[in-house]
Order: structure tokens, then sequence, then C-alpha cells
């Protein structure tokens, strides 16, 4: 066989593309050891807190109180929790009704306006959404349900105003999934007689529901990973309670808290937070095998 009849695959790379091939592996190396490092640094210092602190009594108790040496994490997992689930219950509808409208009703200049306008919600720093809570959620809030009924400090107005932080996300994912549908079902369903609403909510976006599903887990592990929002309008007191017009602090709010203190390091009220940390890891780990999972399970496959 001669050289100029060597197929291209067997082919010895050129000399530069094996110095991208290297440094694409390096990336990707670096970001295994960096995650890897990461879980080394919280299990290293968890360690240190579960010596002091029964993991049985850390995951099954409700009262945190470190003065006393009270480490249930239940109020604060509570908590964390109950904004999250508020965010989604903002974020998920909102979301899908705003990807269907862009991926299947809004025109090219229609679009070309909202998308930005997306953009500049997901590029608003956090703090200055958890200001929004503290000062216009929260009074509207108490101007609706009751200023006897509505604390200052709660996770409804922490919640809803993260919803409208991981709305972008939602709407981006859930968008590219609609996209991703083949156009000849539409067609298929448009020749049966349906409409363009019933085309999209009866084969679009169960053709989709892969997709979906999975912005949806991924804008819920961001809902939970969330900080200054929760620290700023959530309330700064461990609190078990399902109210959500009540304070209760979050587990990234008493991270924030502890670690912007005066506790002495290597305490175990300091190494509280990176048991905290450690268990954020495990359940945002938990909801992203589980996007896979159902990605891998419902995913559609056109030709």
């Amino acid at each position: 066989m001669t050289e100029t009849n060597i197929p291209w695959y067997k082919t010895k790379p050129k000399y530069h593309e094996s110095i991208i091939q290297w440094f694409l592996f390096i990336c990707a190396a670096v970001s295994v050891f960096v995650t890897l490092g990461i879980i080394f640094i919280l299990g290293k210092e968890s360690l240190l807190f579960f010596r002091e602190v029964s993991i049985i009594e850390f995951l099954t108790s409700t009262k945190w109180q470190p003065l006393i040496e009270e480490f249930g994490v239940l109020p604060l997992l509570n908590s964390t929790l109950t904004t999250s689930f508020i965010a989604m219950a903002v974020a998920a509808p909102l979301g899908l009704f705003v990807a269907i409208y862009l991926s299947e009703y809004a025109s090219e200049r229609v679009r070309n306006i909202l998308k930005p306008i997306l953009e500049i919600l997901a590029g608003i720093p956090t703090v200055v959404y958890g200001y929004f809570a503290l000062t216009f959620m929260t009074p509207l809030l108490r101007l609706i349900f009751g200023q006897n009924t509505v604390d200052i400090y709660n996770t409804a107005s922490a919640g809803l105003v993260m919803g409208i932080l991981i709305l972008p996300l939602v709407t981006s994912i859930t968008e590219d999934a609609l996209k991703a549908v083949p156009y000849s079902l539409r067609e298929a369903s448009y020749g049966l007689g349906a409409t363009k609403l019933e085309a999209s909510l009866t084969v679009v976006v169960p053709a989709a529901f892969s997709g979906i599903a999975a912005a949806f887990i991924l804008g819920l592990s961001r809902a939970i990973g969330e900080t200054m929002i929760v620290a700023l309008a959530a309330g700064a007191g461990p609190n078990f309670t399902f109210n959500p017009f009540e304070a209760a602090e979050t587990l990234t709010g008493y991270i924030v808290r502890i670690s912007g203190g005066d506790i002495s390091y290597n305490t175990v009220d300091y190494n509280s937070i990176f048991a905290l940390g450690l268990l954020l890891f495990f359940i945002t780990l938990t909801l992203n095998i589980i996007s896979r999972k159902l990605v891998k399970r419902f995913q559609e496959v056109y030709d």
C-alpha cells in the first residue's frame, strides 16, 4: 500500500495536533484533580468533626445549637430544601413555558430580544438578588399576607428570588432540549390536525422529556448551593419549621456566617462547616447522578 493510499485514520497525527491533544488532556486531568482535591479536603476536615459528633446524631437530630454541643443538621437541611423547592416551583413552570415560547412561537426578532434579557438575569450578582429579596420581595409578601404572618427574614422571599435566579438556566437547557426534537414530529402532528399548542404539549415536550428533567434537576442543584440570597434574606438562626414565612438558616447561610465569624480554627464549630460542605457535595452529586440516569433512560434517538 503506497503512502497516498494509507487511510487517514492510520496516519500519524501532525505535531501541532499532538500538542492540542495533550493540552486538552491536561485540562481534563486538572478538573479531575481539582474535584479529588475538594473531596479530600472535605473528607479530611469532616473526619475531625465526626470524631467529636456522632454521625447518627448529625443526621437525625432536630437541634443545631453548637454552644451546647447539639449538632443535628435537620433544621439547616429542612430550610435548604424549603427554599430550593420554592425556587423550583417558580423556575420550573416559568422556564418550561418560556422555553416553549422561544422554541415554538417566538419570531427571530422576538427571540433576539428575550434571550439577552435572560442572559442579563443570569449575570446579575447574587448579592444583588439577596438585597432585592430583602427590600422588595419581603415587603411585598408582608403586604399581601400581613406583617404578623411574614417575618422580616423568611425562606419564602429567598426561595422566590432564587427561582428568578435559576430561571435563565432552566430556560436555556429546556429550550435546547426542545429544539433537538426533529421538526418532522411536529409536521406529523400537524398533519393529524393538531394545533401548535397541542403539538408542543403532547409531542415536543414528551419527546424532550430527558433534557427537560435534566434542566430541572440542574436548576435544583443550583438552588441548593446558592449562598448569598439565603444568607441575606432567609435568616441567621437554625429553625426547624415548615412555615416558609418564618426565618430559618440554610446550610450555605450557616457556612457563610461561621466562616466569616470569630470561631477559632480547628474547633468543633469550625469543622462543622466542612461536614455541611460534604453533605452539600453528596446532595448535588446525587442529583447529578439522577440527572444522568434520567437522560440515559428517557433519551430519544432520532435518525
